[in-house]
């Protein structure tokens, strides 16, 4: 029974499938197809190829365990006349069932599916049907990250904000009058107590001197105090209803209480018309940090970004207002008047294009002034033709001994661009470095070749286009880009750079807790001190200084 046909059937094929064998039958009849054929078809030439190729496959298979089952099986039910049954659709492609449906079925096999790769999945539709969808998709739950309110806070921190208010009325039953306004702003909405002002004047009912609790308990929930971010409290506070901004007028109450309650600002209290100077200065010098776009209006994100609320913060802490350096410093205020109260001869508290060539000891050029009456920079707040207000001064004066900042590249830049196109070129720079060669001659000094200074300027800035300066550039160098205005229509600055020490240059790039203007400020101060000291102390006359000697030395 072992010996049967279909065994010998198999030792054959297996002896037939020797590799050596087959691939000289491949080899022989490659040559053949390649030499030519006597058949003048090429399908036909190329026909015993193509047969060889599906023996091969078929040993092969025929080799496999599976298949040599597959086909006992087929003999097995062939002699005993059983029926040839349909296969299941559990049933594998190998089984019986499977390859007698192979065999009856009248339409041919497909082949086989390429695997896909594993970088390009099939669809949900495709892998399953569309009875088997769920009816609702699974969505993991992604917690709540935006909160156009203020994020939630704790029962425990909104309850206990309330008792502090309810203390606060119980201690002041008439009302809240500033010094407790102040005391709620501290410690209740966790502001600079320079807010109390401004809080004061928002809530405070007509002909009344005091906030009652029902206008704070109003304010409080409507404004939602407690959850939103302190800069958008302090931005609710500053601003008036129904304004999406901040004025320059509604610093003003903030200001006056800052002037009525800081120790540092004591001393002007008997001057009134200077306290006026003090709080317009500081409220310019916000406006000229915070106000990127120069609407001359304050959003909330300009106060987002800016440090207003940080400054405010010092004032709490420091008593000293000379060391708040951002915009409250009194030392700041008093060398920005001075400086403008020199160049206004007729003191009509305006400055024409005569008045500020005289800036600095004549350091500008009379073409960067014309361009700055041009209003390239920045548009005149004067209302008089030809003119430079107080406002226009502020900003010329902190553009011009801050080169560094954002906007004092953007005022430079605009007035250096003379086309406006964005880009300093080298013709529009020697526009400007003409004045200077012909100003050092004049002055006896060695000339630097622009071709010289405009290869410096090359390196120093390192432009991302040759030949052509854009105001992002200038930016990404801010240390070093007011050099190149210097050397453009600056005459004392520049030769100061040409001679400086590069150690002390590299010290103070490097001290980031101050800036240009502070070191300007706190130098010029100084110097504004001493003058002012020795024009007190005056010289006694000869006939004093003749009896005093007498009456100490008679002989």
């Amino acid at each position: 029974m072992n010996d049967t046909p279909l065994r010998r059937l198999h030792v054959d094929v297996k002896r037939t499938s020797d590799l050596s064998e087959h691939q000289q039958r491949l080899n022989s009849a490659s040559t053949a197809s390649t030499t030519g054929s006597p058949c003048t078809d090429g399908g036909q030439a190329r026909f015993p190829i193509s047969k060889l190729k599906l023996d091969n496959l078929f040993l092969q298979w025929l080799s496999m365990t599976e298949s040599q089952n597959l086909v006992l099986s087929l003999l097995e039910d062939a002699k005993a006349g059983r029926p040839l049954a349909r296969p299941t659709e559990s049933a594998s492609p190998l089984s019986p069932s499977a390859a007698q449906n192979l065999f009856s079925s009248t339409t041919p096999p497909l082949s086989p599916q390429k695997p896909r790769s594993p970088r390009s999945p099939q669809s949900p539709s495709r892998r399953t049907n569309s009875s088997q969808l769920p009816t609702e998709a699974k969505v993991d739950s992604v917690p709540q990250f935006y909160f156009p309110g203020g994020k939630p806070v704790p029962a425990e921190v909104q309850a206990s904000a309330l008792e502090k208010i309810d203390e606060l009325f119980r201690s002041n039953p008439d009302g809240l009058a500033v010094p407790a306004v102040r005391e709620l702003v501290k410690e209740v909405f966790q502001l600079p107590k320079a807010l109390a002002y401004p809080l004061f004047y928002k809530l405070v009912a007509p002909n009344s001197s005091s906030i009652t609790r029902d206008a704070i308990l109003t304010w409080f929930d409507e404004k939602n105090v407690i959850q939103v971010d302190p800069v958008r409290r302090m931005f609710d506070i500053l601003r008036k209803e129904g304004c999406r901004w901040v004025a320059p007028d509604d610093l003003k109450s903030m200001m006056a209480g800052i002037l009525l309650s800081h120790p540092g600002l004591e001393f002007l209290q008997e001057t009134p018309e200077f306290q006026d100077r003090y709080a317009e200065t500081v409220i310019h010098r916000i406006f000229y940090k915070q106000d990127k776009s120069g609407s001359g209006r304050l959003s909330f994100r300009d106060l987002k970004r800016g440090d207003l609320l940080h400054a405010l913060a010092l004032l709490d802490e420091e008593e000293d207002i000379n060391k708040v350096l951002k915009y409250f410093s009194y030392e700041h205020f008093y060398v920005i008047y001075c400086k403008f109260w020199e160049l206004d001869n007729d003191h009509d508290f305006l400055i024409s294009k005569e008045d500020l060539i005289r800036y600095g000891n004549h350091s500008l050029t009379y073409r960067i002034v014309e361009r700055i009456f041009q209003q390239a920079g920045r548009l005149f707040r004067s209302t008089e033709s030809g003119k430079m207000g107080y406002e226009d001064f502020v900003w010329f004066i902190m553009s011009e001994e801050d080169k560094g900042s954002d906007m004092a590249l953007d005022y430079w830049f605009k007035c250096c661009d003379l086309d406006g196109d964005g880009c300093l070129r080298a013709n529009e720079m020697l526009f400007f470095y003409s004045e200077q060669l012909h100003r050092m001659e004049c002055l006896s000094q060695e000339p630097v070749l622009f071709e010289d200074v405009l290869c410096q300027m090359h390196d120093m800035i390192q432009p991302a286009k040759e030949g052509c300066f854009t105001l992002a550039d200038l930016k990404r160098h801010k240390g070093l880009a007011g050099t190149l205005f210097n050397m453009l229509f600056n005459l004392h600055k520049f030769i100061a750079f040409e001679t400086r020490d590069p150690f002390l240059a590299r010290q103070e790039r490097e001290d980031a807790s101050l800036s240009d203007w502070d070191r300007f400020a706190r130098t010029e101060y100084i110097r504004l001190a001493m003058e002012e000291e020795g024009e007190d102390a005056e010289p006694e006359s000869s006939t004093d200084l003749w009896e005093n000697s007498v009456s100490e030395n008679p002989f």
